[in-house]
């Protein structure tokens, strides 16, 4: 099984993804405020998907639950919901972060199936995912917060890219991934940057961004999309292709 997280994935800013990755944007006063507090937002988001993953992870209860067609039928229904009453509220700060943080716990603990047979057969690498996912959303809401008027989005994938790197070389350290580990270690941030500056250009681009809500939404969205891709492969490679998380 696997789930995707729908409703707000992209603003329709009208560029391309070429464009997206190449662009630089001068930033209005509200442009900077707005997507900073969207980068806060989208932490919230990360974390409390990070707290459901860990329950979902050690749960076989849970497990269980969502590898079935009835987990299945409510984690499609929440997963596409979800965001839109975020949407509906994104103009109630209460209700709006509210929304965003049961966005991601949700989102977290329906991918319990998938974490928790990568704990038992990958636990490791499911780690070092974590840390590197980590690693590029810190750096990259660094790169926002620093940025002050300008967004350069190639300035942007550099940066994360450099850190996504460095981030995998120290694992291995700490460890012991190996350099395969390595490899798989960096193109899992290396993803993760070209999704967080990618969906970051749209946000400032759009029209529509008229919340910081729909922008973590959109963040959200990728980075959720890449790491259960990720976690597919992963189980590809380390249970030779025993998992059923597509089926």
């Amino acid at each position: 099984m696997r789930y995707n997280l729908v409703g707000m994935s992209q603003y329709d800013s009208g560029m391309s993804a070429l464009q997206r990755l190449s662009s630089t944007t001068t930033l209005t006063a509200q442009q900077a405020t707005v997507i900073k507090q969207t980068y806060m937002l989208f932490g919230l988001s990360v974390v409390s998907a990070m707290a459901g993953g860990a329950i979902g992870s050690s749960s076989e209860t849970l497990a269980r639950f969502f590898s079935g067609w009835i987990g299945w039928i409510v984690a499609m229904v929440a997963l596409n919901a979800i965001p839109y009453v975020a949407m509906s509220v994104r103009h109630n700060p209460v209700l709006g972060v509210i929304a965003l943080f049961g966005n991601g716990f949700f989102s977290g603990i329906v991918l319990s199936p998938i974490l928790f047979f990568a704990s038992l057969v990958a636990p490791a690498m499911i780690s070092a995912a974590l840390v590197i996912t980590g690693v590029v959303f810190v750096s990259i809401t660094a790169f926002i917060f620093l940025s002050g008027r300008t967004f350069n989005a190639p300035r942007g994938l550099m940066f994360g890219m450099f850190a996504a790197i460095m981030a995998a070389v120290l694992l291995n350290s700490f460890m012991n991934i190996g350099w395969f580990g390595v490899l798989i270690s960096a193109g899992i941030g290396i993803m993760g940057v070209i999704s967080l500056v990618s969906s970051t250009s749209g946000v400032l681009n759009s029209p529509d961004a008229d919340s910081p809500i729909p922008g973590a939404l959109a963040l959200f969205a990728g980075v959720f999309n890449i790491f259960v891709a990720v976690l597919n492969i992963l189980l590809r490679l380390f249970a030779g292709g025993g998992s059923r998380s597509d089926d």
